[in-house]
């Protein structure tokens, strides 16, 4: 299983294009929020993205954000890294929260 963050900036861009966004991404797999090793789920940071996969690559998340993002029709910055993460201060989710399922695809 692979793990990737990723991070998309649309420029010039309004809330609603941020929500039209959120909803594109989760509707492909990327959740808004990371699981820990202590069982609970973490909201990330707005304009990032989890997907744990075991048949992507960086490359092919890459692509994948990207042409999700292009149906926003903003100019966007895309970032996908690969690895293990580490954080200090995210919010932990709720355990009723929709946004802390679906995270695997």
């Amino acid at each position: 299983m692979a793990y990737f963050m990723t991070r998309i900036e649309l420029h010039s861009a309004t809330p609603d294009d941020y929500t039209t966004l959120h909803a594109a991404m989760e509707a492909d797999g990327f959740s808004r929020t990371v699981p820990a090793a202590d069982g609970k789920h973490y909201h990330l940071p707005s304009g990032m993205y989890f997907l744990a996969s075991y048949a992507d690559t960086a490359a092919t998340v890459r692509d994948r954000a990207n042409a999700v993002a292009a149906a926003t029709g903003k100019i966007r910055e895309v970032l996908v890294t690969q690895g293990t993460s580490a954080w200090i201060g995210l919010t932990a989710v709720q355990a009723t929260s929709a946004s802390s399922r679906g995270y695997f695809r």
